[in-house]
Formats: C-alpha cells, structure tokens, sequence
C-alpha cells in the first residue's frame, strides 16, 4: 500500500475513533450495479450496525455521492448529505440496527473505466484514494466490516470481488455474482474487477484454492506470469507459521494499474505490465510483487496498522516476507544482495524522517522496516521470530495493531532489548551502514564482491587477471556485472578477453551487462555481439539492435528489417523497429510512412500508457510532425495515471513554448473532442 492512505488517514484518525468507539458497523450488503458508458456506479446497500453508547450522530463516509430511499429500522429518516459523507440523526438505538438505502457514484478515482468499445476493464484501487468514492464506507481502518457484495453485470464479462463466490446467475440478459466473506476487514481492501478475463486454478498445500486470472488474449502467458505462485504460497504459509487468513485466494492483472500491484483481501490486483512470456519473465516478473502482495493478506488485511506511523508493519513486513520467498526461489546470494542495495540505498537517502513517523517515505517505510526485522530475526533467532509472528496474528486477527503490540510478542519470546531496538531502528532518524554488516557478512559472495568494490580505483591491468578469475568462477551474477560496469571506460581491445569470458557465461543478466557497456564494437566482434539479439531477454535484444545499426552503417538496413516481426516486452522491440525503420538510408518512403503510422497508433488506445509514452517520446525525438502526437498527450493530460499525465503536461508546455508548434496545436483545435479542448484551453491560458 502506498503512504497517502496513512497521511490522510492521520489527519482524520480522531474524529473517526470517536465514532467507532461508540458505533460498530458490522457487516455491509450490496447490489452493486456499475455502468462503463457513464462511468458511474449505482447500487442498493444494506449495513447492520450496533450503537454501543448514546450517540447523537452517525456517519458514513461517500464523496460526492448521491442517496434516497434512505431507511433505519425499517423507517425512512431524515439525513444530510455533504459532499464527503452521509450523517444520520435520527432512527436508530442502542443495540443493533439496520440501515438501507440506494445511492449513485461518479467516481473520480478509485475506480476506474479503461479501454474502449467491448475491449474494456472496470477496476479498483482503493488505497490511497479510498473506497467511499464509489461505495459508502470508511475511511478509517479500525472500522472492519464483513462486506458481501453482488454485481450485476454483462454476462460476457467476467467480474470480481472480495470473498466466496457464491453464485452466477444470469436473468433477464444480465448476470449477478454473488461474493461473500465471513470475516471483517478495512473498507480500502474491497475491490472490483471486470474485464475478459480466463481463469486457471491451483490448490495449496493448505487446501486453499488459489485462482489466477489473465485478459483473454494473454492466455499463453499463464505459466510465466504466475510462475511460482503456489511455491510462494506454501512457502508464506509455513514461513509465517499462521494459516492463511481467509478462505479463497485470487489475482487478476488489469490494464494502467497505479501501482505494481494492490492487496485487496483475498484478490489481489495487479498491474497488466508484468503479464509476461518466457522470454519477458528474465527482463521483468510478477515474483516480487507476487509474494509481496500475498503477504499482506497477513500483515494488513488481517492485522492492519492502527495508524500511519505504524505502517512499516505492513510494507516492512510484505517487503521482508516477499525477501523470504525469494531467497527460497532464487537463493541465498540473491537474498544477501538485496539485503546489501536496500542498504545501499538506505544509506545514500539518509532519510530525514524515522519508520515510526506517518510522515516516512515510502524508502523508509518498506526498505528500512523489511531491514529493522531482518536485524530483529537475526537476535532473536528464527524460531522465537516464528513463534512471536504467528502469536501477533493470533492475537490481533482481523484487528488493528500497533508497534508496541507487535515488539511485546518479541518480549515474550526473547530477552532480546526491544526498547532499543525501537529506539535505534524504528524512531531514529538515517541509517547506519556499518551497523548492519555484522547481519550480512556471513554470505561468502558478499565478500567477494565486496573486493571487487574495493577495486575500482585499481589500474586496470592490475586487476585483470583477477576480473578474468571470477568471470570463469560459478560466483553470483552480480559480481560478474560490476566487473562489466567497473570496466566501462576501458579500451575495447584491452579488456576484449574479459568481454569474451562475459558471453561464454551464457547468463542472461551478465551477458546484457555486455550489451549495456560495450559501446565500440569491433568489426571482428560483430558476429559475436549479433548472438545478443537472440538472448532470452528482451531488453538485451533492444539495446544489442540499436547499438550494433550506430557501429555499423552498411549493415543499418540489415537490422531494420531483422526486427520487422520483433515485438517483445510492452512492445519496446516494435517501437525499436519502427524507429530504425525511420531513420534507416534505404528504406522505402511507403514503409518509413507505415513505420510513422504504427508509432502513431501505439501513442492512443487500446495500448497501454507504458507503450504510448514510448512512442510518444519516439515521435518528439525524431522531430517528426505528428497531429495525433498532440493529441495524444493531451489525453494523456486526462488520464487517470498520474505518471502519465505528467509526462503528457511536461511535453505540451515544451511544446506550446515553441511559436511554431504551438501554432500547429491551436489549428488542431477543430479535431479535437470538447474535453479535449477544454483541457487544451488552460494549458494556452497558462502559458500566455
């Protein structure tokens, strides 16, 4: 989860305690009807809750929403509606109560409307912006409500939520989906999903079924997409020693995400970039995000943090658990790395603000709280570590917790001295690189890299025979990349034995490395660099491509036309292609003008944002004019993702400075659709 929930969260934590101290909200029942072409959801809500002490007021938060038919116990009521919440004043008692009522949402976030035509999705992402912008609920995570929600829909959709899935029944030309849960949890972990999706499923260890979902047209991308999934799984389940807190597990990718993914609970959400091939799982995967999301199915949606300067009891956790399963995968160098650059980084930041502060980075909270528990497992062993994770679950399942709580199961476990723990990791300030060695030194790969570090003011040809030692040696992938970077700036023909070695290893990242710093590329090495464009990355494929048309003009047609059926990794080898097409001397005009077109084409719908900034960023680089390019980053200017719509700002003020394109923007004003030329007007009027 991303730190804005807990800023905003803090701000409003007493107004809402209040409440909750005085009313619980106990379970919420929905007929949820969502509607892509108004981009709006309406529905039917039913919430029982229980008035603990006499309380003049009751609310229920709801951004800018609208309501009738508003009834408690049965009786309609009068209420007040504001553009964050609904108030109650009226109808209700002590003990236990029932409210109903419709209501329509517009969301502006929270929940999303993507694609076009009958090629669409309609997504959640709650955290961060809140649920109760498209369903009323709370914004405070203390108060956990059982939600059970059916969505009616079109039955050639495939929609998805929270929970058990009850039934599917199809009636009158639509189809309601019926999700049920039987514990409670915070209102930002409800989630949506719609979209043409396949299903395939797996059943841990445990006996929980795990369902992985796919768009319709990625289906041969099932097994490396969830590769390890249910490795993962079983891993986390006896890693953390606590069964998995709730009956079912599913995870669904979707198109423009905000973030890598989201732990919405029992269905996770995942971003459609890492839906990858075989190929694509070496240069970018799911693993990472995989197991990290999992994780919070425990440390945050069971036990969620009570407020925001506790957070790293979510994100240093999944971080730290997800560090686990991977070591599991890949092994303990990769582990004792990682633990080495978060680090690394740590140390480079130095961070102004502690972990317990709401107010922490998203560095701090996930980085410096995965490394605070590794220090913390470390001293007080692995066992006892074990026994007080599983017993701070036990003890605060489907509750909120704090620190404290958490370092008092350590107390009771260990002698270890928490306080100064606390004191020196979670509420001092920096972090302390030297302090940590001690936790990873006993990594024998770690050594040796380290004496590479130490050499890189070492004359080249001292250090040689030595570089040329471990690239043969079995040691972990990154020492041999550090090598390759170390030697950059080094002489082709000096170090050519070295770069040799490199490609003999036959390792995909070592041998990308090559392609990253070997920029003169000798005629008598071209036909070795050329295997690179046959590597099982398709990164490697791109930088190889480009670097070897810049060393050898007389062959620049010959890769032109080598990559004309490459597509590769969110399309980065066709936009390689087209831009090579392009510039290349001997091309035909017909196909640089079909090459300009495709690029054109990939800067809109139905691409995704990450391949339309490339192509975007293609088409300004060659200066070439291009009426869709500008009207493409103005709608990127209106999309929901807010790298995007930076990007898409950024450019159009550079160009609304230039006289000439800005001229050539304002004659576009006849094509463009009424938002598009309101939002073209405030940047004109902004840069006037």
């Amino acid at each position: 989860m991303k730190r804005l929930t807990y800023l905003l969260l803090f701000f409003c934590f007493i107004s809402y305690s209040q409440q909750i101290e005085n009313v619980d909200f106990t379970s919420l029942n929905a007929q949820l009807y969502p509607h892509f072409e108004s981009k709006s959801v309406t529905g039917d809500v039913t919430y029982d809750f229980v008035v603990k002490n006499k309380k003049d007021t009751i609310s229920i938060d709801a951004i800018n929403m609208q309501f009738d038919n508003v009834k408690i116990n049965g009786k309609s009521v009068n209420y007040k509606v504001t553009n964050s919440e609904i108030k109650f004043f009226e109808g209700f008692k002590k003990g236990k109560n029932t409210l109903t009522f419709h209501y329509k949402a517009t969301p502006k976030q929270a929940l999303y409307f993507t694609g076009e035509g009958d090629d669409y999705q309609i997504w959640s992402q709650g955290q961060g912006k809140y649920t109760s912008h498209w369903l009323p609920s709370f914004d405070d995570v203390n108060e956990k409500v059982i939600f059970n929600l059916a969505i009616e829909y079109d039955p050639i959709f495939t929609v998805l939520s929270n929970g058990k899935l009850e039934s599917a029944i199809v009636q009158n030309g639509s189809k309601t989906w019926k999700y049920t849960m039987d514990k409670p949890m915070s209102s930002y972990l409800v989630m949506l999903a719609i979209g043409h999706f396949n299903k395939e499923r797996e059943i841990s260890a445990s006996g929980i079924p795990l369902e992985y979902y796919i768009d319709q047209s990625d289906v041969a991308k099932f097994e490396p997409t969830y590769r390890y999934s249910k490795v993962i799984f079983d891993f986390l389940e006896n890693e953390i020693g606590e069964a998995f807190p709730w009956h079912i597990y599913r995870q669904v990718p979707v198109r423009d995400f905000l973030y890598a993914g989201m732990e919405n609970t029992t269905a996770t959400i995942f971003s459609q970039e890492f839906v990858v091939d075989s190929i694509g799982f070496n240069d970018k995967n799911y693993v990472n995000v995989n197991a990290h999301e999992l994780a919070h199915q425990w440390f945050g949606d069971c036990v969620t943090a009570r407020e925001g300067k506790h957070h790293w009891l979510q994100e240093g956790f999944a971080t730290y658990y997800a560090l686990l399963a991977e070591q599991l995968i890949y092994g303990d160098d990769y582990f004792y790395f990682q633990l080495w650059d978060m680090a690394r980084q740590l140390s480079q930041a130095n961070e102004e603000v502690p972990v317990l502060n709401e107010k922490a980075s998203s560095l701090t909270f996930y980085k410096k709280g995965a490394w605070a528990l590794h220090i913390l497992r470390s001293e007080v062993g692995a066992d006892n570590f074990k026994t007080a994770i599983k017993n701070y679950l036990k003890k605060y399942a489907y509750k909120t917790a704090d620190t404290d709580a958490f370092l008092a199961e350590i107390n009771k476990v260990s002698q270890f001295d928490t306080k100064t723990f606390k004191m020196m990791w979670l509420e001092t300030a920096g972090f302390d690189f030297n302090a940590v060695q001690k936790y990873i030194s006993s990594n024998s790969f770690l050594n040796e890299f380290y004496t590479i570090l130490n050499n890189y003011n070492v004359a080249f040809e001292e250090k040689k025979s030595y570089f040329e030692t471990i690239m043969q040696s079995d040691v972990f992938f990154q020492a041999k990349k550090e090598i390759l970077y170390q030697c950059r700036t080094v002489p082709f023909e000096n170090k050519r034995r070295l770069i040799e070695l490199a490609m003999a290893t036959n390792d995909v990242h070592v041998r990308q490395a090559v392609a990253e710093t070997v920029d003169f590329i000798p005629q008598n090495f071209q036909q070795e660099f050329e295997t690179l464009l046959a590597d099982n990355s398709y990164i490697t494929r791109e930088i190889a491509l480009f670097k070897l048309w810049r060393n050898f003009k007389d062959d620049q047609y010959y890769y032109a036309l080598t990559s004309n059926e490459w597509e590769g990794l969110n399309y980065n080898l066709k936009v390689a292609n087209y831009t090579l097409k392009i510039v290349t001397k001997g091309i035909a005009p017909q196909d640089k003008i079909a090459a300009i077109f495709g690029l054109e084409q990939m800067t809109k719908l139905p691409y995704e944002t990450m391949v339309r900034e490339a192509a975007i960023k293609t088409i300004l680089s060659l200066n070439i004019p291009s009426e869709q390019v500008y009207l493409s980053l103005i709608d990127a200017t209106l999309h929901h993702k807010w790298q995007f719509v930076k990007f898409g700002k950024d450019n159009l003020r550079v160009l609304l400075s230039n006289p000439e394109k800005r001229q050539m923007l304002i004659n576009l004003e006849p094509k463009m659709s009424t938002i598009q030329k309101e939002r073209f007007a405030t940047f004109l009027n902004e840069t006037r």
